[in-house]
């Protein structure tokens, strides 16, 4: 059976085509699925309409999570609650294509994958997301410590063994694409061009794809502690030479010009001492969401066969 975790928030707009496209996609290969939404605290009739879809497919079934917990805690819950031998995530904005599912799940059951990934070879819509996504991916894959998960996001397909052992891994701070990648395993991919929006705005706002893109770095790469050894290398340096210019001055009796010197000096010190304290202070909050270990989420009300809703 697949299992395919679709997570939403706030998602009215577009649920009657999403679910049409998925189910349609779905059908067009297998018969034995199930689809599994994750309403992640949505305030607006989302919830009640994927109920409704409910009512006339009952391969379809809702996790109703007690609050907005976010994307990647969403696609946790449903991964946890999938009871099927492959497993699929997929946003539930039709940016990530349904009809992609066919070319994905034939590379596991036919061509011996464990994982296969959706690459985005290009994108639609926002210019500013387009840009900032570029951005993003160039930097990790120059910095990162996991070097082919370029263009690399939620959209993906694996085996069953392949999804225990991701589910496995339980630290809080959670960006999927890198742990997928983490794991091993026969990894292949597909290529397409991410759509568009569907309908409505996006809930990932610039602020919080920053904030994963910063969960990404701080997860998976060495380069800002080692940005802080460095600017405190090179700190250290300009004060040395700072230093022995000063004393040079004091000796020979050249006066040491003004004050801008003096100024420039402390204002650079200090400078890479607010870059190093908030480098550090990113890895204390993150040692400390670990050491609280609070759930990643929790779950309000289950909707499937086994509960009689």
């Amino acid at each position: 059976m697949l299992s395919l975790v679709i997570p939403i928030f706030n998602e009215e707009k577009l649920i009657d085509e999403l679910v049409s496209r998925t189910i349609t996609a779905l059908e067009s290969f297998t018969m034995d699925y199930e689809v599994i939404f994750v309403d992640d605290g949505s305030s607006d009739n989302s919830l009640s309409i994927i109920l409704e879809k409910r009512r006339n497919n009952g391969r379809i079934k809702v996790l109703s999570l007690s609050r907005n917990f976010g994307h990647q805690a969403a696609y946790t819950a449903g991964l946890e609650f999938a009871g099927g031998d492959i497993l699929a995530m997929m946003d539930g904005d039709l940016q990530d294509p349904p009809e992609l599912l066919a070319g994905m799940y034939k590379k596991i059951t036919e061509e011996g994958f464990d994982i296969v990934s959706a690459r985005k070879s290009g994108r639609k819509g926002s210019s500013s997301r387009r840009l900032f996504a570029v951005i993003f991916h160039k930097v990790f894959r120059n910095i990162g410590e996991l070097k082919n998960i370029a263009n690399y996001g939620n959209y993906s397909i694996m085996t069953r063994i392949a999804a225990d052992a991701l589910l496995s891994m339980k630290e809080k701070v959670r960006y999927l694409p890198g742990l997928r990648s983490y794991i091993g395993f026969k990894h292949g991919e597909v290529e397409f061009v991410r759509d568009s929006r569907y309908s409505g705005k996006s809930k990932m706002s610039l602020g919080r794809l920053f904030v994963l893109a910063a969960d990404a770095i701080f997860s998976f790469s060495r380069f800002p502690i080692r940005l802080c050894t460095t600017l405190g290398i090179i700190g250290t340096l300009v004060f040395l030479g700072a230093g022995i210019y000063v004393l040079v001055a004091k000796i020979t009796g050249i006066a040491v010009p003004g004050w801008s010197s003096t100024l420039l000096s402390l204002y650079f010190l200090g400078s890479i001492q607010l870059v190093f304290l908030g480098i550090m202070g990113e890895y204390i909050f993150r040692n400390y969401k670990e050491s609280q270990n609070r759930p990643v989420y929790f779950v309000k009300k289950i909707y499937d066969d086994k509960t009689g809703e």
